[in-house]
């Protein structure tokens, strides 16, 4: 007589991420529809600096279209970081209330780090400087952000890649980034020069510590 034996079977629910994707292509639909020039500009960035010129008023930071992209951006990359734990064996890509905490974490950091720029503008009295560099800033995160969201949606649908594949991804970000602040200091180069001092300052206590603090926590929390 032949034993049967049942396995249960394992069915991930992604239901909640296939919801927050069409969420997110949807408002960033929604954007182009009601901001058609500027969002074509916008997706021109890497080929024309036409985009910065004409919006770099530092008002920009609190438009609808910047908020709106942001929001965006953010479960853009919560997603890429929850990808990431799973594809190193941190964490589940399914689990939606690590999501959630990814989401709440990045969002707490980059309003908390924000806050902080502003009471040190304010204190140095360089506050129409540091909007226009945070818009810059914002403006090209926003843009990785967007064109990591379809990358994003192929690693969470299928399973079949190599880690080399994700650390490409990340490395390229990371140069990505980089290039963004080259950019940035570029185009306020002027402005920089003479808010020399104060800008040193703002990059190790505002651009270098918080993430060598968070490497430092993680790697030590990991260990």
């Amino acid at each position: 007589m032949m034993e049967h034996l049942l396995q249960p079977r394992i069915i991930e629910n992604k239901d909640w991420a296939t919801f927050l994707f069409v969420l997110t292509f949807a408002l960033i639909a929604f954007t182009k529809s009601f901001h058609e020039n500027r969002f074509g500009d916008f997706m021109n960035l890497l080929f024309s600096d036409k985009y910065s010129k004409v919006y770099r008023d530092s008002s920009n930071i609190k438009s609808t279209f910047t908020i709106s992209l942001f929001i965006a951006q953010v479960i853009s990359f919560a997603f890429f970081i929850q990808l990431s734990l799973s594809f190193f064996g941190y964490a589940s890509k399914t689990d939606w209330l690590l999501y959630i905490q990814i989401t709440t974490l990045l969002g707490f950091f980059i309003l908390s780090k924000f806050l902080i720029e502003k009471i040190i503008a304010t204190a140095f009295n360089i506050e129409e400087f540091m909007e226009q560099y945070n818009l810059q800033k914002v403006t090209y995160r926003t843009y990785i952000g967007l064109l990591l969201l379809p990358i994003n949606v192929i690693l969470f649908y299928y399973s079949d890649f190599s880690r080399n594949i994700l650390l490409i991804i990340i490395a390229i970000l990371l140069l990505l980034n980089i290039l963004t602040y080259l950019i940035t200091i570029k185009n306020y180069q002027n402005l920089i020069i003479g808010k020399l001092f104060y800008f040193i300052l703002y990059l190790c206590t505002l651009e270098i510590a918080p993430y060598f603090f968070m490497y430092y926590w993680f790697t030590k929390g990991s260990a």
